[in-house]
């Protein structure tokens, strides 16, 4: 005798899987690979046919079920037990970015559901209401970017909504940002002038001497010992850097804290030549330390015997320095503007990394060989050197095109025909 078709309330023919429940509302019951039960539930028989195609859709497509509970967070969390191959520092930085920007709200999505629209709003989110730059919110779509293929790769979703979405803003006026730059060279010399002659400020001469004659990161330069440096032969061996936690909980560790790490890339570890003025700079860092009995008291991984410490005898870090140039760049400007000179020189806003800039800046004026520029720089990818540092400051145009217009000037005398008497 043929079994009889379950049917609900209203006498409609329930599908296998389908059922009603005692409240009325409807519920749809599958196995899923690996043999687990699931099922979901809906107020009416059409919302859950609706749901039920979906399901059939994913399985079709190879999308796990489990997807549609799992959220954003969930699969970070996966992400980061199986990240390998990062920079400690790189890492830490990464999941500060997620634990700040993403995991309070946006991480508590369901993976499943998020569209490109989703990713749109979120970061147009972080740029008007939040007012982040361009360069904080890339580092966050960098790890976000990475946690959604994982999601792809898992099966959890068909494609990463965050695909192109960065690039895509970035085009819009939301962020559009000023090109980075390094200082002009009268911009440098009255820098430079300025922490020469101002007591208030002399300290700080040192170390910044260094960071524009030298183009290290700020890692590398807070990072440098005496040992590393030879003053006789003029060169400085680059073989590590001083990494600073600002915001970090890890391991124990809260708050603020050093490490030691090898260069940023193979290419890191170098050798730099010494300019006069460079070498100048750590004679007169070596006298002003003797003067003031100031002296390492600080050893990180097992290195001391720093170069640049403050008074009390502790490494000096980025934060510091770049609220040390604030300071500097205020007081430069007003002891200028007090002159009431007509067109006068003035510091722009600038940070540690522009002296790096203001390195290749003059290094590029000066004509020098590219694969020097990348070596002295630590660039592991000439690629690197030619698209971010090889831009040349409106001086060096001027004069390029006056050599230019010499050149066109004197072909154009050659090739006169001398007139006959």
């Amino acid at each position: 005798m043929a079994q009889s078709k379950r049917k609900d309330k209203d006498r409609i023919v329930l599908r296998t899987g389908e059922g009603q429940r005692p409240n009325g509302t409807y519920e749809y019951r599958w196995t899923e690979r690996g043999g687990k039960r699931r099922r979901v539930y809906a107020k009416t028989l059409e919302e859950l046919r609706e749901k039920e195609k979906d399901i059939q859709k994913d399985k079709c497509d190879g999308i796990k079920a489990e997807a549609r509970y799992k959220t954003v967070n969930d699969v970070y969390d996966t992400w980061r037990q199986l990240k390998r191959g990062l920079k400690d520092n790189t890492f830490q930085n990464y999941q500060y970015m997620y634990d700040m920007f993403v995991r309070p709200n946006f991480g508590k999505l369901r993976v499943s559901s998020l569209k490109k629209s989703d990713v749109k709003r979120f970061y147009n989110l972080l740029a008007d209401e939040r007012g982040l730059q361009t360069s904080t919110i890339d580092s966050v779509h960098t790890v976000f970017h990475q946690v959604l293929d994982l999601a792809v790769d898992d099966e959890y979703i068909r494609m990463n909504p965050s695909d192109n979405v960065l690039k895509e803003l970035k085009q819009s006026h939301v962020f559009k940002t000023e090109k980075r730059r390094g200082l002009t060279k009268p911009e440098q010399e009255l820098l430079l002038s300025f922490l020469q002659r101002n007591h208030t400020y002399s300290h700080w001469y040192p170390i910044i001497a260094v960071m524009v004659g030298t183009g290290l990161r700020v890692g590398e330069v807070t990072g440098l010992r005496w040992c590393d440096i030879d003053l006789e032969e003029g060169i400085i061996d680059v073989n590590h850097t001083l990494v600073y936690y600002d915001h970090r909980v890890t391991e124990g560790q809260k708050g603020c804290y050093f490490n030691i790490n090898t260069p940023k890339t193979q290419a890191g570890v170098r050798q730099v030549p010494m300019l006069d003025f460079v070498k100048e700079a750590f004679i007169k860092e070596r006298e002003y330390q003797e003067a003031m009995g100031i002296q390492c008291e600080i050893t990180i991984d097992g290195y001391s015997d720093f170069i640049f410490v403050n008074r009390f005898g502790h490494t000096q870090n980025q934060a510091t320095l770049n609220k040390a140039i604030r300071r500097i760049t205020r007081d430069c400007n007003d002891e200028v503007l007090l002159k009431k000179d007509q067109n006068p020189v003035l510091l722009p806003h600038f940070s540690c990394h522009s002296l790096r800039h203001t390195f290749t800046t003059r290094m590029c004026e000066a004509g020098v060989n590219v694969k020097v520029i990348q070596d002295a720089l630590g660039h592991a990818d000439i690629s690197t050197t030619l698209n971010i540092y090889a831009d040349v400051t409106k001086e060096l145009k001027k004069d390029e095109f006056a050599e230019l217009d010499w050149f066109f000037k004197g072909k154009k005398q050659d090739n006169e025909v001398p007139q006959t008497p």
